[in-house]
């Protein structure tokens, strides 16, 4: 006569299973989440970025206009600010460009077309400030005409970047880089170049700042 074998516990199954599923649900929440952190503008880049690039720009310029007018010293200056607002339009352009990569759809096309309006409206203030040049403007008129251009189309842009993807502390900074837009056109020359250089550059790197922090605390 065989002896029965004792019953052995059957494995429970739903017991192991559930915390497989639950694992491998927040793993594809995390997964989505990076990926959408991933597909956005990062606020923080731009702001360091064209912060570090008007602080020293706009601070070269300060320096240049304080030394001997025609000197060597004007043409450093103005070499500095534009290889600074060159490389700030770079890293914008293709930092955005990346940042919708792989997006398809009205979100990816949004972010493309935000990223050429940088270039576009660049391309389309040094167009005007070389035909002010051609019509007989002197150096004042073509330095205001210039720095007043470049600010505007840079807080217009992050205006609208604000509104687009619903960014308020982008959209704050858009306002107060077109109110440091007024106040240095009313100070004039030199003196707007510093108020740019500390109001401007300083404002974005603050703005940097509570980015930083804003991700961190969410």
């Amino acid at each position: 006569m065989t002896k029965s074998l004792p019953d052995q516990p059957a494995p429970d199954a739903p017991e192991d299973d559930e915390p497989l599923d639950l694992r491998a649900g927040l793993a594809i929440v995390d997964a989505q989440r990076r990926a959408v952190r991933n597909a956005t503008v990062d606020d923080r880049l731009l702001f360091t970025v064209w912060g570090l690039a008007w602080v020293v720009g706009y601070g070269a310029r300060w320096w240049g206009a304080t030394q001997d007018a025609g000197g060597p010293a004007e043409g450093v200056a103005a070499a500095v600010f534009g290889v600074c607002l060159v490389t700030a339009l770079v890293v914008t352009l293709v930092h955005v460009l990346r940042a919708t990569r792989g997006v398809r759809g009205v979100s990816r096309s949004t972010g493309a077309m935000y990223g050429w309006a940088w270039f576009l409206g660049f391309a389309a203030q040094g167009t005007i400030v070389g035909g002010l040049a051609r019509a007989g403007a002197d150096d004042v008129v073509l330095t205001t005409a210039a720095n007043g251009i470049a600010l505007l189309v840079v807080g217009l842009l992050y205006l609208a970047g604000g509104a687009l993807w619903q960014e308020k502390p982008l959209y704050a900074l858009g306002a107060w880089i077109l109110v440091m837009t007024v106040v240095t056109s009313l100070v004039g020359l030199p003196a707007g170049h510093l108020v740019m250089a500390a109001g401007g550059g300083g404002g974005l790197l603050v703005g940097a700042a509570v980015a930083a922090w804003q991700r961190r605390a969410a």
